[in-house]
């Protein structure tokens, strides 16, 4: 779910951006299928061992889907937008110039 955006101040804090990115790569399937991917494979060349396949398994996902969601949340963090003024300077920066036509007056013949 969203962080709701309140409207009278700038925007979410950091801790609100911090917990928005760990809900959404803990939640994520990208860190719990590369942790099905990684697991499976080390079951295969090392075998389970004694907490059997799918307790193990498990674990593997857990701990991707679990880095993912941290890397994703410092990730959300580090991206914040900039406050209006600087990017409005930095637009400005940026925009190609005006060049005017010359009056008739100024044009030779």
């Amino acid at each position: 779910m969203p962080v709701p955006v309140n409207t009278a101040h700038a925007g979410p804090s950091t801790f609100d951006k911090l917990k928005m990115g760990a809900m959404m790569g803990g939640t994520a399937a990208v860190g719990m299928i590369l942790g099905f991917i990684y697991g499976t494979t080390n079951i295969f060349r090392y075998g389970a061992g004694t907490n059997g396949i799918m307790r193990t398994l498990g674990q593997y996902m857990a701990a991707s889907g679990a880095t993912f969601g941290f890397f994703m949340s410092i990730g959300s963090v580090i991206r914040s937008d900039a406050s209006p003024t600087v990017q409005q300077a930095y637009l400005h920066a940026q925009r190609k110039p005006w060049i005017m036509a010359a009056d008739q007056a100024y044009r030779r013949q």
